[in-house]
Parts: C-alpha cells; structure tokens; sequence
C-alpha cells in the first residue's frame, strides 16, 4: 500500500498534467517515461523515483518546488485524513512572509476557539 504523501503527489502530477492540457500520453511520451507508470503515479499505485519525478517535472515545464503546492487538489475538500489534510494546511502557508503566517494563526486560533464555543 502505498503512502498518503505518495498519493498527494500523484494528485498533484494529475492535477498540473490536466492544467497544461496533457493527456496521459503526451505526458508520457515527454518525459520518456511508459504511460503505464504515469497512470500508476497519478492513482499513488507507484513510488517514483527522483529520476522519473525529474523527467516528469520538466516535462511539464515546472519548477520542483509547485509540485508540492498541494493547496490545488481538485479533491482536498472531500479529504477525511487529518495528515493529508495538515500537508495541505501546511503548503498554503509555507511561502508566505512570517508576519503572513502569525496573521494566519491568530486568526486560526480565534476560528478554532469560537467553534469550541459554539459546538461546546
């Protein structure tokens, strides 16, 4: 079985794939990588190597580090696991500036203690 962050990864190559407008084809033929394990990637069936995320990252013309904005998921609304879910959470605010992030948290915790109130 494989992990959840193996999972967001595939999600997130499915996701920037369907953005450029790619089939799984062209996506394939690209990066010289067999259309069988980009389909494996995508459903989180595959563990890729740094090699294979290499030849697939710039096939798609992006820089490493937006494959792990895992804020764009089509589906992390629908998540249940609080890990992927934190992940999420985490990537949202990872390139903001700190004051950013203390704003995001006082306004987090303030959220979170309402909704205690209210739900008490």
């Amino acid at each position: 079985m494989s992990s959840d962050f193996v999972k967001l990864v595939g999600e997130r190559i499915r996701t920037i794939r369907k953005e450029k407008g790619y089939t799984q084809e062209s996506l394939a033929e690209k990066s010289g990588v067999y259309i069988t394990y980009i389909s494996d990637i995508e459903r989180g069936e595959r563990n890729i190597t740094l090699e294979t995320l290499d030849k697939v990252i710039t096939a798609l013309d992006i820089l490493p580090s937006e494959l792990f904005k895992f804020e764009n998921i089509e589906s992390i609304e629908e998540r249940t696991d609080k890990k992927i879910l934190l992940n999420a959470l985490n990537s949202l605010v990872s390139g903001r500036k700190v004051e950013e992030i203390q704003l995001v948290l006082r306004m987090m915790k303030d959220m979170l203690d309402t909704y205690s109130k209210i739900n008490k």
